[in-house]
């Protein structure tokens, strides 16, 4: 069982390894309020959306980069208990004192997973995507994303994850709801794609995009895809 913490964010290009490095320090701290799988990417490829993407999504400026990150805990009780943590821990605040970026503009929720494929591996790519579903497709869509999964994994993915909002907050600034444009009624939803390697993402997303299986159906309105928010990104802490 996985409960996932999902993090967008702006961080300044310039600060890149000062990001890492402190992301890196903070792997033994959270490890011990529970954190079973601590990933930070780097925005690699971010596309511009017609709506949305994202770098609205975080309201990122000239000389930002979009980092996708998570954590994954064994459930949400220990989520929870983790976030206790985390607010009064002076270790923590501490840490936060140099923080490079904009925390005011990061979005951050708590996601149950409803696909999880993959025995995954080491990871040099990922595929981020946020969205939002009506909440009365949430079966339609789970069944659409099992069966895409499956082709991704033929395809040289090495591990998926669909991940439904279940404790997704409002921001002062930004939040998911924000960043989806989601309606009542829609639940935000965090969703990624592990790759051994860049190249075989662009390979593997060719060979998805010729497979039969992969044939969109013009009666599948499950969710609007022109309100997805995606882009690949390189991991530079997977701990």
């Amino acid at each position: 069982m996985t409960y996932v913490e999902g993090f967008v964010l702006a961080v300044p290009t310039a600060e890149q390894d000062k990001y890492r490095d402190l992301a890196a320090r903070s792997v033994p701290l959270f490890k011990e309020f529970g954190v079973r799988r601590h990933v930070e990417c780097w925005g690699d490829d971010i596309p511009v959306g017609k709506l949305n993407d994202f770098r609205t999504a975080v309201q990122a400026k000239d000389g930002e980069t979009v980092v996708f990150s998570w954590f994954e805990y064994p459930d949400r009780a220990t989520r929870d208990a983790a976030n206790e943590k985390i607010r009064t821990d002076p270790r923590m605040a501490e840490m936060g004192t140099d923080m490079p970026g904009d925390g005011q503009r990061m979005i951050v929720g708590g996601f149950a997973p409803i696909v999880e494929e993959g025995l995954g591996g080491s990871m040099g790519y990922t595929d981020g995507f946020v969205f939002a579903v009506p909440d009365a497709n949430k079966e339609a869509y789970r069944a659409l994303a099992a069966r895409a999964s499956l082709v991704f994994l033929d395809h040289g993915a090495t591990r998926v994850l669909e991940c439904w909002g279940d404790d997704v907050p409002d921001g002062k600034v930004t939040d998911y709801r924000r960043a989806t444009h989601a309606k009542p009624g829609e639940t935000p939803a965090f969703s990624w794609i592990e790759w051994p390697d860049k190249a075989a993402r662009v390979a593997g997303w060719e060979k998805v995009m010729a497979d039969e299986r992969m044939r969109h159906d013009p009666n599948d309105q499950s969710f609007d895809g022109a309100r997805m928010i995606y882009g690949g990104f390189v991991p530079i802490v997977d701990a």
